[in-house]
């Protein structure tokens, strides 16, 4: 009788992890371009091109590295705690960090829950919901009917995502908000840093008052649930 190797054997006793499955996903590429989309990182690339099914998720764990803000962004970053706090709230750094993206079968869009660790107290949560949709192919909305419309482009290797208009939806009609009712220009920026690895950038640049609010965050891939 043939026998099987010892390092096969355990090899072959070792549980297989079952996950949701990744279906492929054009909804980012398309609002870059073939170009702009082939000149990401292969890593970036697999990241955004993952749709999970309805109600799967992907889970993303690191650190907070860096939070700043002046004065007025941390009175806007109070102030928006009225539409559930999208913006951080502490100058917390060296903290842990966990991002969850779950796939939102009744809107084709996509619901990110962000969680910020703090040094005392219960860690700060961030729902944000993704949808294709809107004059520019992609909205984020925060909640109590605020949203944004998003520019996606391809700079230096990254992938960033420019605020282009801030709305209301009340009683199913939508308004623009004007420009003094809103933070000013946010700009999200996806690049990679090592295999694996990716870093998460936040800035909030008013017209008139510069840089409200900075965030850097470093992630590390992670296997769908």
């Amino acid at each position: 009788m043939r026998t099987m190797p010892i390092a096969a054997k355990s090899r072959a006793r070792e549980p297989t992890a079952i996950v949701g499955t990744a279906l492929g996903d054009l909804r980012f590429r398309s609002l870059v371009g073939d170009a702009d989309w082939h000149s990401l990182p292969v890593a970036i690339r697999s990241r955004f091109s993952r749709r999970l099914e309805a109600g799967a998720s992907a889970v993303y764990a690191g650190r907070i590295t860096q939070t700043s803000m002046c004065r007025i962004g941390w009175l806007l970053a109070q102030a928006a705690r009225i539409i559930g706090a999208p913006l951080p709230l502490y100058c917390e750094h060296d903290v842990a960090s966990v991002v969850t993206v779950t796939e939102d079968g009744a809107s084709g869009g996509q619901v990110w829950t962000r969680l910020y660790a703090r040094r005392c107290g219960f860690p700060q949560m961030i729902h944000s919901a993704k949808r294709f949709a809107g004059p520019t192919g992609l909205e984020e909305h925060v909640g109590r009917g605020i949203g944004m419309a998003l520019r996606v482009a391809v700079r230096n290797g990254a992938l960033e995502f420019h605020s282009a208009g801030y709305f209301i939806q009340l009683f199913g009609h939508r308004f623009a908000l004007p420009e003094w009712a809103t933070p000013g220009a946010l700009v999200v920026t996806h690049a990679e840093t090592g295999p694996g690895r990716f870093r998460f950038m936040l800035a909030v640049t008013h017209p008139h008052f510069g840089v409200l609010i900075e965030q850097v965050a470093d992630y590390q891939d992670a296997v769908p649930l």
